[in-house]
């Protein structure tokens, strides 16, 4: 089978058994942490992608991604609701009641969110106000006692913690919208009402939402009972909030916010964790890659005296050059592929290997660590360990072929 010269020469050298032991120490020094660095990279940033995933189907799943909202009350909200513009990130538009709160128990007070939820045959209907991701995490209680005119509220698990309080207990909710003003000052909106569920996203949402019938939350702000205050968009990425808020500033006449002024700084901050991760680990990679350029720079001055003889036989320059770049190569698809390998390998059966290992993680998760594997993540990884161990292996390959055969082969 024919077979390119310096394809040949390349792959002999590559596995070549009779250099020194320090050189074939360092060469598979290089290879090995090549492959170890790449594995550590892919199960990392897999991990990270998945605390990422779990943060933003718990938080974002569940509050507001993008918010439209009137300066007045909207009373005939299903009208105006076909009238917004349609848009290719949006999955939902639901009807949204909200306001600043201050709920207090027996012994304690907490400053919460309070969303009032509409009437509907379904807990996580479109005309509910409530997203599916919020719906289903209720703990205890139902979702259908919250009806207009019985003053029952859902709490979050963080809130319930803090109060002490259960089912059954009663609570003040308090409010400056619908504020009073009296001859002894400003007196805030207040009601009695009785805990009559509790829901658990295991989040900070937890510490900082509760949901009342929209009719009593609109009643305690004197607002109309069957209005709301605008939309609250749901999107298939809620990442795109951003582009789909600037859309809706140009298109229509509503006040837009989205999650970031709220959870901006936890996304950021996660976000940048993340890179520090990529630098740190892709140092890694470097430094094995470079090892690479050691072990050549070795193999060549080995092998002198067969280069010498074969540039005697007419083997060019360029075809020198092209030798050590393909064996510096050998070391970074060979690394590449087994640190892939093993990475995802690693990746997919984390858990069970952690399981083994005597270490539980179900604190973090009943599931265990959460683990996302992303496609383009892994060939980034894989297409820049290539080219570093390509760039080590340059300055040898200029070196090899810059080889005098008159001078090697003087004393021989």
């Amino acid at each position: 089978m024919f077979r390119p010269v310096t394809l040949f020469l390349a792959w002999r050298y590559g596995r070549a058994q009779k250099s020194s032991a320090f050189t074939r120490f360092i060469n598979r020094f290089a290879l090995g942490g090549i492959a170890l660095g790449i594995m550590a990279l892919v199960v990392v940033m897999s991990v990270m992608n998945g605390f990422e995933s779990e943060l933003k189907n718990r938080i974002l799943g569940a509050v507001p991604q993008v918010s439209l909202v009137k300066s007045h009350p909207l009373t005939d909200w299903r009208q105006a609701r076909q009238a917004l513009p349609a848009h290719a990130h949006v999955q939902q538009s639901l009807p949204l009641v909200q306001t600043q709160a201050v709920l207090q128990g027996r012994t304690d007070m907490v400053v919460v969110a309070a969303r009032g939820r509409l009437a509907s045959s379904e807990p996580s209907g479109a005309d509910s106000g409530l997203p599916e991701r919020l719906t289903s995490s209720l703990r205890a209680g139902d979702w259908q006692s919250l009806k207009q005119g019985n003053y029952n509220i859902v709490l979050g698990q963080g809130v319930a913690n803090k109060l002490g309080v259960t089912l059954g207990d009663s609570v003040r909710l308090i409010t400056a919208e619908g504020a009073v003003y009296t001859p002894f000052g400003m007196v805030p909106a207040q009601r009695q009402f009785r805990v009559s569920g509790i829901f658990s996203l295991q989040s900070e949402v937890d510490n900082g939402l509760v949901v009342t019938a929209a009719g009593d939350l609109n009643r305690l702000m004197r607002r109309p009972a069957e209005s709301v205050q605008g939309f609250q968009l749901q999107l298939d990425d809620a990442f795109a909030a951003p582009g789909v808020a600037a859309d809706f500033r140009q298109a229509t006449d509503y006040e837009v916010t989205d999650w970031r002024e709220q959870f901006g700084q936890l996304f950021d901050a996660v976000a940048m964790e993340k890179r520090m991760m990529w630098l740190m680990l892709a140092l890694i990679i470097a430094v094995a890659a470079f090892n690479t350029l050691s072990a050549l720079v070795m193999v060549i001055n080995e092998k002198r005296q067969d280069i010498a003889i074969l540039q005697t036989l007419g083997l060019s320059q360029a075809q020198v050059r092209r030798v050590f770049l393909l064996q510096g190569s050998y070391n970074g698809i060979l690394g590449t592929l087994v640190g892939v390998s093993a990475g995802l390998a690693v990746s997919y059966y984390l858990n069970s290997i952690l399981l083994a290992l005597g270490i539980n993680l179900m604190a973090i998760s009943p599931a265990g660590l959460p683990v996302v594997i992303e496609p383009v993540h892994v060939i980034t990884v894989a297409v820049a360990s290539l080219i570093l161990c390509l760039a080590a292996s340059v300055y040898p390959a200029l070196v090899a072929a810059k080889t005098q055969p008159s001078e090697a082969l003087r004393y021989d």
